[in-house]
């Protein structure tokens, strides 16, 4: 079954709040409804949204939004060693983590309360606390709208990096992710490599699957703004890779600057964004109805009565300072359209 709606207010589906709207925004289930769509309306003009937590409105959107509602869970198989999983894109994401901790599945746990839908989770690979949806995720299915096919992806043919996939590459602007399928382990594997998580975890007792959710969950309702209350979309920005060479000399002016080693590639370093732009002077900033945000420079957020375009205004002021005291580049991981 689909819905379809015409000059759709989008403000409750989008977590900046920006009062846009959309010329048509369809509501599918099935790959079925979507080639329905498609054969009948052959649309030039479309993009997928999800839950809206990684989508910045600029102005009012004149082709066609899709969104899934699907969002069944089914286990595909179970061993003594995992569990496998799909789950369709309007799924939860931080439900799947919940039920997959209750279920005593570790891979996930990590990525705790990351506002997102299952959908959303490949195209970003979206990533927290050492952790990336890739270490877990086996096969992406989506609905190909050249062809009106689904077709089956597996992990390696996603071509997962950081912050980037296929998805986001060669298939943008072409497909539809439909579900994702996911391996989930039975045997414990903590992953406690930042400094914060390992003390919040052993304050409550050492590394339970539980222990480590909580920990994390704890850990970002301090730093991070709830959507509802304050718009904002988390994580504004990408942490930049550097060559190693620019690190260094960074890291010989700041030595407490944190940087990070760049698995596989020893000639490249990743900086954290959020410290730069505090650095720079710009956590608490504000710039009339937007900020940067006082407790996690890294999210930029919408005071109320913000426009898409007030937000970016201030993305590219950020950009800027960072630049000028750094010579360091950063940029947007929200899509903006």
């Amino acid at each position: 079954m689909k819905r379809i709606y015409s000059n759709i207010s989008l403000a409750d589906r989008n977590s900046f709040g920006v009062q846009q709207s959309a010329a048509t925004l369809v509501e599918f289930e099935s790959a079925q409804d979507l080639r329905d769509y498609f054969m009948e309306h052959r649309p030039e003009r479309w993009y997928v949204l999800g839950a809206g937590n990684n989508t910045l409105f600029t102005q009012d959107y004149d082709g066609v939004l899709f969104t899934p509602i699907s969002r069944k869970r089914t286990i595909l198989a179970s061993t003594e060693d995992y569990v496998e999983l799909r789950a369709e894109a309007a799924h939860d994401w931080d439900e799947l983590v919940e039920w997959s901790v209750n279920e005593g599945l570790w891979s996930v746990e990590n990525l705790s309360a990351i506002p997102s839908s299952v959908g959303a989770a490949p195209v970003q690979n979206i990533g927290a606390y050492g952790a990336e949806a890739k270490d877990a995720i086996t096969v992406v299915e989506y609905f190909d709208t050249r062809t009106l096919e689904v077709v089956r992806l597996n992990n390696a043919d996603c071509h997962f990096a950081y912050r980037e996939s296929v998805f986001k590459q060669e298939l943008k602007g072409h497909v539809i992710i439909l579900a994702v399928e996911f391996r989930l382990s039975r045997h414990a594997k903590p992953n406690l490599g930042y400094g914060d998580v390992i003390t919040e975890v052993e304050a409550r007792g050492g590394a339970t699957l539980r222990n480590i959710r909580d920990a994390i969950c704890a850990i970002r309702s301090r730093k991070l703004p709830d959507p509802k209350v304050l718009g904002n979309a988390g994580s504004f920005f990408k942490n930049p890779i550097v060559e190693r060479a620019v690190a260094d000399s960074l890291l010989l002016k700041y030595p407490d600057m944190p940087h990070y080693a760049m698995p596989g590639d020893d000639s490249k370093l990743k900086l954290a964004a959020g410290w730069l732009i505090d650095r720079a002077g710009l956590k608490g900033y504000r710039d009339g109805s937007v900020g940067v945000h006082d407790r996690q420079a890294l999210v930029l957020v919408n005071h109320g009565g913000a426009t898409g375009g007030d937000v970016m205004r201030l993305a590219y002021y950020v950009c800027g300072k960072v630049k000028e005291m750094f010579g360091v580049e950063i940029s947007p991981e929200v899509n903006v359209l």
